[in-house]
């Protein structure tokens, strides 16, 4: 099977499990959220492409889905990296100089807010609080926390995730 060959059978297998997950909530009313997330469970993230599909399936207005996702800050319309970088700027972190962290991140991984390395390996976003003013500035990447963080710390924070 040539790689072409191969991922249309990915692609397909995929659209069969969003199908699968959206007859699981057929039956139940105001599903669309729990949808959702299992169809970004299932892709990384929820590109047009996917909504369409969903939409279809649901039938609910494709502007109704959008609406959703781009409201809600839970959902990524673009795909994140297997690390997901998160700066806090919250006002205690963003007082504390978060600002200068995020500036630090997208220089180190030549990226801006809500895009993805090439290589998919990191993403990065700001985000508002998360509860964790006492270590301000506060970054997490994935379920790991970093707090009273400077730009300096960024280049081996980085160091630690490119070793994975």
């Amino acid at each position: 099977m040539t790689d072409k060959c191969t991922a249309c059978a990915e692609s397909q297998e995929k659209i069969n499990q969003l199908k699968t997950i959206v007859d699981n909530y057929k039956d139940t009313e105001g599903s669309l959220i729990q949808v959702l997330h299992e169809a970004q469970e299932l892709y990384g993230y929820l590109p047009l492409e996917v909504q369409r599909e969903i939409s279809t399936l649901m039938n609910i207005p494709l502007a109704e889905i959008y609406g959703v996702v781009s409201f809600y800050t839970q959902f990524s319309i673009n795909p994140k990296g297997r690390f997901k970088v998160n700066v806090c700027m919250g006002t205690a972190c963003y007082v504390k100089g978060a600002n200068e962290v995020l500036d630090k991140f997208r220089t180190r991984l030549s990226i801006d807010v809500g895009e993805c390395t090439e290589d998919r390996r990191f993403s990065l976003d700001a985000c508002r609080c998360i509860g964790a003013c006492g270590l301000a500035p506060v970054v997490t990447i994935n379920d790991d926390v970093y707090g009273k963080l400077t730009p300096d710390d960024v280049d081996a924070i980085i160091d630690k995730y490119e070793e994975l």
